[in-house]
């Protein structure tokens, strides 16, 4: 017999989620099944971003998990729900010793003969696992447990989501469906992921091999013989939680050296290894008493290919630069941007991005406020954020809020530029575009070689009347047909007031009745294609005007 759960869960699922759901569909249809779009405004946002919020802590642990997936995705939710979701955090109680004793037993054998010591009390908890201290022949370790009955209720949790899918995607425009969808896929295969301790034991084993020369960079080693698909056994590293700024200066260690260490740290995951902690909450980070940055978690890890690297660099180079067309170049290549976006308006906006981070030296300004500009236009620009650039993004944007928190006045794009120009990476940037733009140049001679002779054919022809010219018009959205159809529209109502003229001056009451109302029909007709939203008019992508407007909200 089949489980209930999943029933249960959907039900009670769409208890907690009917009056948002509601909400939204209103929105878009004011009486959910007629009427035009409502205005909302961000203080309503915002209240409604704290009611989803209330409502995935409610839900459990694969909701704060999509939660906090959410919050890396300004391409789905709007600014105010990112900003909301994004204080979202992974800490709950742990479930009773009992239950993850039975959960070690089952994976690795008997606590007593596997273990010299192993605590009762975990030292953390979330919402797929808990760790516990413990020792093995001496060394002590970190005991990292599935959660007890977590597979079932998460397989039960990601059907409601699928049944739900379909619903969702009503309350959306087709780009946001679109991106729905895949975030569906994304997420189910994430949460996997990270209760797969198997796949997080070799991601261990490959970013600690990374930073196995580092002096200032720790990784702990699994132990492989205490290590299973539910359970992780490592090294333990203590150390100073890295938000804990009183305790670090009681130690005396240097805070802006630790910064620096954490960020470089990251920009060598991305940029030159392809495989990166994806979690650098300050949970998940601590201190050691020389200033040595330990990592811990790496269940939520991520990966970039070469070209999604390369781009990343030519990002980072061009936001040091100043270079705005560059900056727009990379997003379009690496496949956020859409290459039919308004360049000028978008350059106004990475122009105000980039003055607003700019503090009292013209040179600082931090990359965190940078790409906050870029969230925030994300749900209105046409922009598209791939799987791992989103935790890229992410990345970025809490490493540089640990970094300022150790200290507040911590350039994050003076380091980076340093970074970049240390390993050579603004060197073979601006080589690059030495060779392609001498490239470009040996074309445009090639090609300005041929024109002449073209041209002179072209000439001669226009000379003996021999030339023919063909326009293909390129209308995807059908405007042309839409036009057509007015004009016809339009002419036949014409013609029927006359007829309808014609007919009350010379024929019968029953003739002028109908032509009368044949011509009101062909009138509502063609009212009601000027008054539907897909018209000839082009929608603004976000014009100066609301441009203007964002910015005197905010200020």
């Amino acid at each position: 017999m089949p489980s209930l759960r999943p029933y249960w869960r959907f039900l009670r699922v769409l208890r907690q989620f009917l009056p948002l759901l509601l909400a939204w569909g209103r929105d878009r249809r004011r009486f959910l099944l007629v009427g035009g779009t409502r205005q909302v405004s961000p203080e309503e946002r915002r209240r409604r971003a704290e009611e989803l919020l209330d409502s995935l802590l409610t839900l459990g642990p694969t909701f704060i998990k999509l939660g906090q997936l959410l919050s890396t995705r300004p391409d789905v939710l709007p600014p105010e729900y990112v900003s909301t979701l994004s204080t979202l955090q992974d800490d709950v109680p742990p479930a009773p010793w009992p239950e993850a004793k039975d959960v070690i037993e089952d994976e690795l054998g008997p606590v007593e003969d596997r273990f010299a010591s192993l605590d009762t009390d975990a030292i953390s908890g979330a919402s797929l696992g808990q760790v516990y201290r413990g020792r093995i022949d001496g060394q002590p370790v970190a005991v990292k447990v599935r959660r007890p009955g977590i597979e079932s209720l998460v397989e039960a949790d990601l059907r409601v989501l699928r049944w739900s899918l379909p619903f969702l995607v009503l309350l959306v425009d087709d780009a946001r469906a679109f991106s729905l969808r895949n975030l569906a896929d994304e997420f189910d295969t994430t949460i996997r992921e990270e209760m797969d301790y198997e796949r997080e034991r070799r991601m261990l084993e490959e970013i600690g091999g990374n930073f196995a020369d580092r002096e200032r960079i720790a990784v702990p080693d699994p132990i492989d013989s205490h290590c299973s698909e539910g359970v992780l056994t490592m090294e333990y590293l203590g150390g100073t939680k890295v938000d804990d700024v009183a305790e670090l200066d009681r130690l005396g260690v240097d805070r802006t050296a630790v910064a620096e260490t954490l960020q470089r740290a990251y920009l060598e995951m991305i940029v030159e290894h392809g495989v990166f902690h994806a979690d650098p909450h300050p949970g998940n980070l601590a201190v050691r008493d020389d200033g040595t940055v330990v990592f811990y978690d790496f269940g939520m890890s991520g990966r970039v290919d070469e070209f999604v690297q390369g781009k990343i660099v030519e990002f980072y180079v061009a936001v040091a630069e100043q270079d705005i067309d560059g900056i727009l170049d990379a997003l379009i290549e690496i496949g956020t941007l859409s290459p039919e976006a308004d360049r000028a308006v978008m350059a106004e906006v990475m122009e105000l991005a980039i003055r607003d981070a700019r503090g009292e030296d013209i040179e600082q300004y931090r990359v965190q406020q940078i790409i906050g500009q870029i969230e925030d236009s994300i749900y209105e620009f046409p922009f598209r954020l791939p799987k791992d650039l989103a935790l890229v993004l992410r990345v970025a944007t809490v490493v540089e809020g640990v970094c300022v928190t150790l200290d507040p006045d911590f350039d994050f794009i003076a380091t980076a530029t340093e970074y970049l120009t240390e390993q050579g990476y603004r060197e073979e940037t601006v080589r690059r575009y030495v060779e392609e733009t001498g490239e470009q140049l040996r074309e445009s001679g090639a090609a300005a070689a041929r024109i002449p002779p073209k041209l002179e054919r072209a000439l001669d022809r226009v000379e003996r009347e021999n030339l023919h010219v063909r326009a293909d018009i390129e209308d995807s959205d059908r405007l042309l047909d839409l036009l057509a159809k007015r004009l016809i529209l339009g002419a036949l109502a014409a013609a029927g007031v006359v007829v309808t003229a014609l007919f009350h001056l010379s024929a019968t009451v029953e003739a002028t009745a109908v032509a009368g109302g044949l011509t009101l029909l062909l009138l509502a007709v063609l009212y009601r294609s000027f008054t539907k939203r897909r018209g000839i008019r082009a929608e603004p992508q976000f014009t100066r005007q609301n441009l203007r407007a964002r910015r005197e909200e905010e200020d």
